[in-house]
């Protein structure tokens, strides 16, 4: 019920237009057709980016994946991405990091922004998971 809670105070506080960017810069990478890949993980990430409480952010060799993103083509990919699209999106997430870390109630939300803007400098090779799902993990392990 937190969770659900804190979503929707976050989505009325401006998680609906950094949500907003990541599906605009997945448009872009479509329209571009060699960017499709990256446009695929813009609209994965804006999901995360309307909601993000419950849901994380992981490498994938966490979760003992390994494919071509987990390994050099996934590092030229993400230098690709964050010469194209990911500084952008990460200036907006600092700037509305900044701007809710100005108000006690912002604090938590600015986090989140800090951890989306994590994501925009290398999103290839991570996945998106449930909280739960990944504490699972780390208890198998």
């Amino acid at each position: 019920m937190l969770r659900l809670l804190l979503n929707i105070l976050w989505f009325i506080l401006g998680g609906w237009a950094m949500g907003l960017m990541w599906w605009l810069a997945g448009v872009i990478m479509f329209i571009t057709i060699i960017g499709i890949p990256w446009g695929m993980s813009c609209f994965r990430i804006g999901l995360l980016a309307f909601w993000p409480f419950g849901r994380t952010v992981v490498q994938r060799e966490t979760l003992g994946q390994h494919d071509a993103g987990t390994g050099l083509v996934g590092f030229v990919g993400n230098v690709l991405w964050f010469v194209l699209a990911g500084i952008w999106l990460a200036i907006g997430h600092l700037l509305e990091a900044i701007a809710l870390a100005i108000t006690i109630i912002g604090i938590p939300f600015a986090f989140q922004h800090l951890k989306l803007a994590r994501i925009t400098l290398a999103p290839i090779g991570t996945s998106i998971v449930a909280v739960d799902f990944l504490e699972q993990v780390r208890l198998k392990q």
